[in-house]
Order: structure tokens, then sequence, then C-alpha cells
């Protein structure tokens, strides 16, 4: 039976020296009774406590970490079965293969480009997590040596790829230390791969065509004292991935069946017969239910989209994506610039940045805390009307930026011109373009401070 906040509390040290990151024993406790957290981010517990808080601690689905260092990534640790019910935590890595058999330069290539392929969203810097490297040639020398071309080129985490334990040990011995994932521990290899884990200390993969069969291996393995563990229930295709994965975070979550509360690992270029339908399929599974993607192509225009929508899906529902209030100068300003007003929302934000930074007209961006609400929502909401526009102009002492007394306001609530003219006496209050695209043309035709 779960332990309620209270119920871990007692066993806590009850310090709040905010080591694990929240202000009080209390609600830290909180959070670990949801499965919000694990046990280890506390450092003080007693050998008592952790006994005692085994079963509270171990959220239904495994946080697991693969790499090492700053680029390491994690995934698992998800409580709720839809993300409108609280939100999701960890968001599904996404890693690019590469096959041993390729030639050395086509490696050289596919890992430099994919490794440096990054995009600003929102704030926000899009990138893949790490390569998994695949024994295609059933060399192990030659993946061993793929896998050190590899890691010269990239510091982002490793998939190691191949049945033969003896491949992947010689490929560990050059990158152990960086902590990648071993794949895969199935019915036939099991003892010999869980050894490699346990010796290397790296997270290992089970693998098995059923629910069942996983489940076993991953038995053995917990026997064998690992639980840094990532399942793969052989589903391949659309309809076949979507239900094992489904089955498995109900099976965790629903039924706290431990065995398979792991988060998994995909790979939809198997299933699918072109790069275009992986891509489809490798966003049905980033949205139910996987942990690891691994991507057989790789190109800008196929994991952009990919990248867009894991941001989106593993963003809380309940806090729209938001910047901090205040004034932003776009290209270099003068006193004499425009000054332009708009919500936090980070998609306004970012939208109006591009466009004036675009139309090479510096000027002001006076952000108001709407809560990350949108110029539209937030108005109809109350929290960007006249009072709260004029509270900000205020608060951020907006005549000491600028030299003039004209302020442009977004063309969808021109409706609260008169109001602000009220709400700020000797203000000249503009009405800008109702979209951020012909923000460009409007500043030049019609700006005069």
């Amino acid at each position: 039976m779960a332990l309620t906040g209270i119920q871990i509390y007692k066993f806590l040290p009850k310090s709040n020296c905010k080591k694990c990151g929240f202000p009080t024993c209390l609600a830290f406790a909180m959070k670990l009774s949801q499965a919000g957290v694990e046990l280890s981010k506390c450092p003080d517990i007693s050998e008592e406590g952790k006994l005692a808080l085994a079963a509270a601690a171990r959220p239904p689905i495994r946080l697991v970490a693969i790499g090492a260092g700053d680029k390491k990534f994690e995934v698992g640790g998800e409580t709720v079965l839809f993300r409108h019910e609280k939100t999701f935590f960890h968001p599904a890595g996404v890693m690019v293969k590469v096959k041993d058999s390729l030639a050395e330069d086509a490696i050289s290539k596919l890992v430099t480009d994919a490794a440096s392929f990054s995009v600003e969203r929102v704030g926000k810097q899009l990138t893949i997590n790490g390569f998994a490297i695949d024994n295609d040639s059933k060399d192990a020398a030659k993946f061993a040596s793929v896998v050190g071309l590899v890691k010269s080129k990239s510091n982002l985490p490793l998939t190691l790829i191949s049945s033969n334990p003896g491949a992947i040990e010689g490929a560990l011995d050059k990158v152990a230390a960086d902590k990648p994932l071993i794949y895969a521990a199935t019915k036939d290899n099991a003892d010999a791969m869980i050894a490699l884990a346990k010796k290397y200390q790296t997270p290992l993969a089970v693998a098995d065509s059923s629910l069942a069969g996983v489940a076993a291996i991953v038995e053995k393995a917990n026997a064998a004292g690992l639980d840094d563990l990532v399942i793969d229930p052989g589903a391949r295709g659309f309809a076949d991935s979507l239900s094992a994965l489904t089955q498995i975070r109900r099976l965790a979550l629903k039924k706290s069946f431990n065995l398979l509360g792991y988060p998994v690992i995909t790979f939809p270029g198997a299933g699918t017969s072109s790069p275009e339908e992986e891509a489809i399929l490798a966003g049905q599974q980033i949205a139910k239910y996987a942990g690891v993607v691994v991507l057989d192509h790789f190109a800008p225009g196929l994991v952009y989209p990919l990248l867009t929508l894991r941001m989106n899906i593993y963003t809380d529902p309940q806090k729209p994506i938001q910047v901090q209030p205040g004034i932003y100068p776009i290209g270099d300003p003068k006193e004499t610039s425009p000054m332009l007003i708009s919500t936090n929302f980070s998609l306004t934000y970012f939208s109006i940045a591009g466009e004036v930074e675009a139309s090479g007209f510096p000027s002001w961006l006076l952000i108001n805390d709407t809560e990350g609400l949108s110029v539209l929502t937030a108005w109809a909401a109350g929290k960007f009307d006249a009072d709260k526009i004029a509270k900000t102009v205020k608060q951020f002492n907006v005549d000491k930026t600028v030299s003039h007394r004209s302020l442009i306001l977004p063309g969808k609530v021109a409706v609260l011109r008169g109001e602000l003219e009220e709400a700020l006496p000797g203000w000249k209050i503009m009405v800008g373009p109702p979209e951020a695209m012909d923000i460009g043309g409007y500043l030049k035709k019609m700006w005069a401070a």
C-alpha cells in the first residue's frame, strides 16, 4: 500500500536542507508520495529510512540515465497515463542509428551533421540526444573501431547494439566511462549481457517478442542486482507498437507491475518502408509512450518536427511556456526607438522578437506578466487589460528607457486604447498590426517618436 506524504515525512531527516531541490522535507515527502521524485534525491536519509521507504521510493516507471556528464539524458520516471492528468516529466531521448557497415567517411559525416543539428524554438535548443551504434557487420573489431570513431566526433550519449556479448565488451573497453546503454539482453544471451552491465555499471536494454518474455529477463536482471533497465517488447508496426507500449504503461501505472516498470526503447525504422513513414511512427511513439526512439535516418526536415512535437508533449499543460516579464532590447535600440508591449507567452514573444529583428528596425519589447497566456486569451481572462498594462509600464520604469511617451499596443486588443490612455495620462497609445508578421512594415511606415 502506498504511503502518504505525512507517513514518508516521519522517516526523513527533517533538516529542510534543500539539497533535494525542495524547500522543505515535507514538500519532498509529498512529491515522493506522488512518485514524482526519487528517494535518492535526499542525501541525508538514514539506511533505516531507505529500507522503510523502499516501496514508496520506487517510481512506477524507473528513472534511467543514459550517458554521463552534462550530456546525459534521463528517461522514465513518469507517473501518469495521460499528460493532462499532471504532466510528463522526462522527454523521450531521440538517437540516430549508425551502422558499423558504413564507410568511415559516411559515418563521420552522419555523426557530425546529426550532432551539430540545433534549432531554437521558443527559447529552447532542439537537438538529438545521442547515437545508437549497430554492429551490422557482425565484426567485433569493426564495431569497436566505429564506436571509437563516433566517440571522437561527438560527446553525446551512446547505445551499443549487438547480440554478441564479446562485441559489446570490446566496445565498452573504449566507452564504459560514458555509461552507454547496452542493447540488448535476450533469452539467448541474458546471463552474459547482465554480467557485462554489472561489470561496467551501465544501463541495460532487455528485448523479447512478448511482454512475458521481457518480464522474465527483467526478473533475472533484478535478481542479479540490476535495476537501470530499458525494455523493448519487439513491436515494430504502428498498431503493434501502440498496443504494446500502452499495455506496458498501463501495467506499470495501474497494476504496479514492476517487471514492466521501465522506459521503452523503440526502432520506428524497422516497422516502416520510408523515412517519412519512420518519422510518423516515431511521432506516435514519442506521444505514446517511448523513452528512447532510435531513428534509422537523419535529415533536418524529418528530425525538426519530431523534436518540436516532443517539446510540446513534455511541457507542463498547467504551466504554459513563458518568458520573464520586463523590457527586452531587440537589435540595438536607443531611447528614441519604439516601445511595443505584449504578453509573456513564449511563442508570442519569440514571434514578435523574430519579426522585429528581421525587419532591421531596433525596438524595445515590454513584456507583461499574463501567466503565460497569449494576447487574446490573456485579455479575455482579465490578465491583459488597461490597468495591468499601466502597472507594467510603471513597474519597469519605461519612461526612463525611452525619451518619448508612445506605446504600441497589439492590434488584436485595439479596444484597450481608450482605457489605456486614461490609465497612462500623457502617453500616446498606438495600435499595432494584428499579426506579428506585419510588425516590420508597420514600424517602418508608422513609427515617429
